[in-house]
């Protein structure tokens, strides 16, 4: 499954993005997808996951209550929203893909993964 994320950009802090990741060349549903952050110097950090069907999610603490992942299987794309955003969100998002059941919030447990889109939220 190729991954394209998109939606990326400066924002105040206390704004909100929505970020995209749309997929393309296989069955979408089959695939858990997460969504990933890398800042300056710093390791893939988790932040959400939702399972095949949606019915699932899970956050990062450092994100619980300010964003929200879903998916549209039937357009082959998961949403992340990010609300009421902070200058330590600055990083580049990724969305991640496993054909699996499985949720992780580990990165080495997906197989593909889209190019990444830059946040940047100013203070």
């Amino acid at each position: 499954v190729q991954l394209q994320a998109s939606g990326g950009g400066l924002v105040q802090a206390g704004g909100s993005l929505r970020l995209s990741c749309a997929a393309s060349g296989r069955t979408f549903s089959n695939y858990v997808i997460g969504w990933f952050r890398q800042a300056p110097g710093k390791e893939h950090e988790f932040v959400a996951v939702i399972t095949r069907s949606g019915a699932s999610t899970n956050y990062a603490d450092s994100v619980k209550g300010r964003f929200t992942i879903s998916r549209d299987n039937a357009k082959n794309t998961v949403y992340l929203q990010m609300n009421n955003l902070k200058p330590e969100d600055t990083a580049v998002y990724y969305c991640a893909a496993r054909y699996s059941e499985f949720a992780p919030t580990t990165p080495a447990h997906y197989d593909y993964w889209g190019q990444g889109t830059l946040v940047t939220v100013s203070s």
